[in-house]
């Protein structure tokens, strides 16, 4: 019998069997439950966990640090004539209140600091990560990864204490531990997801990032504002949750098929039949072609796209925060929930982009056209958002619809923009997305800082001249990658062919006993796409 931990599908052994069971789709079998739909929750979960703990400090800080008072500035004729008013004497009297536990006088520019500390460590790990990845398997590295990831956030109370270089060094290394998680997932994808899948699959999982930012600010908001430990609650909830994700990732996820214990034979032979597109790691992948990949045009297009929606993105998750304090005078809860609401649109917009990208590519429209379609909506839709909101003046509704219109309409991103490296490379997806994400992430190095030099005084007029930035930048790459960018495998994602002077081909893995049966359910075209 066949029986797993998540499948309560059991059947006889016997070759006839199964391959009447393979020309089953895997995924409409009575009970059982896809382990590629098991991983690819998990690898929700895994994004999920990662951006809260690198993001909780966001909303965080501005309870930890000491609020700018400028009414000294005022006596002193710096009145900023177009500062917004508080609207009652309540909200003044509960911010008033949750201040008391706020014991830091940090600078805007030392916040930007420890805020972009978490960045430098992300970047430096990418590459390794992805390498790691491709050769070992990606449970592991990414488990190592956001166990260190875990561990910092769990310590960043005590830490804070020390002082802010040594809380700066605590989020270097949640960085150091974040920057394998993004590679470990494409590697793992490349291996798990089919083609005609990839556009949900991805979308599934790389929405975990727009919902760990909504239960950061959400939860984070919720928890300083009601529990007696306010902000220090924050990282020993978000902690601890990380803890039990990394147990369940032990137990359920495997890095390919083949080594997992807990998959059918159907979806297995699914798996294969499909060809996925990938090498099989270790010993079968070739040496890496760097010259190729760094010569090549439709990759830097990728690149420069990636950092262009990561400067708006991590401007806004890592700042929208502070505005919606310093500037709109939101109260802690308010300002948790108002700030979640962005990547709750952004998350069921990206949802629903995935079901429609894939429609598109079974409708046999160009994938290069298709990725171009939606990575332009996810850059000029929040461009669009941040100009408005920032024009709105202290009107708190428009302000706060025009950051959800704008960027919810930024989860297209998610079928397009963080899938392309598996559509240039499969083979080497995990190198492709650590040179994209490690690149991009410098945007989330410079944003903090400039918008503390920026904004020594959180006026309005201040952060205006942020958001034009972000607006230039998301405008400006986005032109880049329509002239630039591809959905091509390329020729150097085969080696072998790309020497023999063959044409470029996905690289197969090597025949398995089963080849009858996947070649009988070739041939009968009864697996479902």
């Amino acid at each position: 019998r066949n029986c797993t931990v998540l499948c309560s599908c059991c059947r006889p052994d016997g070759d006839n069997m199964a391959i009447a069971a393979a020309a089953i789709p895997p995924s409409s079998r009575g009970l059982c439950v896809p382990q590629r739909y098991v991983l690819a929750f998990m690898g929700f979960l895994a994004i999920a966990n990662g951006y809260i703990q690198r993001f909780c400090l966001s909303l965080a800080i501005t309870e930890m640090v000491l609020p700018n008072d400028r009414e000294e500035s005022d006596k002193d004729d710096l009145v900023d004539l177009t500062a917004c008013p508080y609207q009652n004497v309540n909200s003044s009297i509960t911010d008033a209140i949750v201040h008391t536990s706020a014991q830091f006088d940090w600078s805007e520019q030392t916040q930007g600091l420890i805020l972009s500390a978490v960045f430098w460590g992300y970047v430096l790990t990418q590459l390794p990560g992805g390498l790691l990845a491709e050769r070992l398997g990606g449970k592991h590295v990414l488990g190592v990864g956001l166990l260190v990831s875990t561990l910092g956030t769990l310590l960043t109370p005590e830490v804070a204490l020390l002082g802010p270089y040594y809380l700066v060094a605590v989020r270097f290394c949640i960085g150091l531990g974040q920057g394998v998680m993004y590679p470990s997932l494409n590697v793992m994808l490349a291996q798990w997801a089919p083609p005609q899948e990839r556009g949900r699959l991805g979308a599934a999982v790389f929405a975990g990032a727009q919902i760990g930012n909504v239960v950061s600010m959400a939860v984070g908001g919720l928890l300083m504002r009601f529990t007696e430990g306010g902000w220090v609650n924050v990282f020993y909830v978000f902690g601890a949750a990380g803890l039990a994700w990394l147990a369940l990732w032990e137990i359920l996820c495997y890095s390919e098929p083949e080594s997992h214990p807990f998959i059918s034979d159907e979806e297995k032979q699914f798996l294969m039949t499909q060809s996925v597109g990938q090498l099989k790691r270790r010993k079968d992948l070739p040496p890496t072609p760097w010259r190729h990949i760094f010569s090549s045009v439709p990759l830097w297009g990728l690149i420069i796209a990636q950092v262009g929606h990561d400067w708006g993105l991590f401007t806004i998750i890592t700042d929208l925060p502070k505005y919606m304090k310093s500037v709109m005078h939101f109260s802690i809860a308010q300002n948790g929930l108002l700030s979640a609401a962005p990547y709750l649109a952004m998350w069921i917009f990206a949802v629903f982009c995935g079901g429609i990208v894939d429609f598109l590519v079974s409708r046999k429209l160009s994938i290069t056209l298709v990725r171009k379609m939606f990575i332009s909506v996810a850059a000029s839709g929040p461009a669009f958002g941040i100009l408005a909101a920032s024009y709105s003046g202290c009107d708190k509704v428009l302000v706060s619809v025009f950051f959800t219109i704008g960027m919810g309409l930024m989860g297209a991103f998610v079928p397009s923009l963080k899938v392309n490296a598996l559509d240039l490379s499969p083979n080497y997806a995990g190198t492709l997305m650590a040179l994209v994400g490690g690149i991009g992430a410098i945007s989330g190095i410079i944003t903090p800082y400039l918008v503390g030099l920026l904004t020594p005084n959180s006026t309005l007029l201040e952060w205006r001249l942020v958001f034009w930035i972000a607006v230039i930048v998301l405008v400006s790459t986005n032109i880049v990658y329509l002239l630039t960018g591809s959905a091509e495998v390329q020729p150097w994602n085969d080696p072998l062919a790309l020497e023999d002077g063959r044409k470029p081909s996905i690289i197969p893995r090597k025949p398995s006993s089963q080849d009858k049966v996947s070649a009988h359910i070739l041939e009968s075209g009864a697996v479902a796409t």
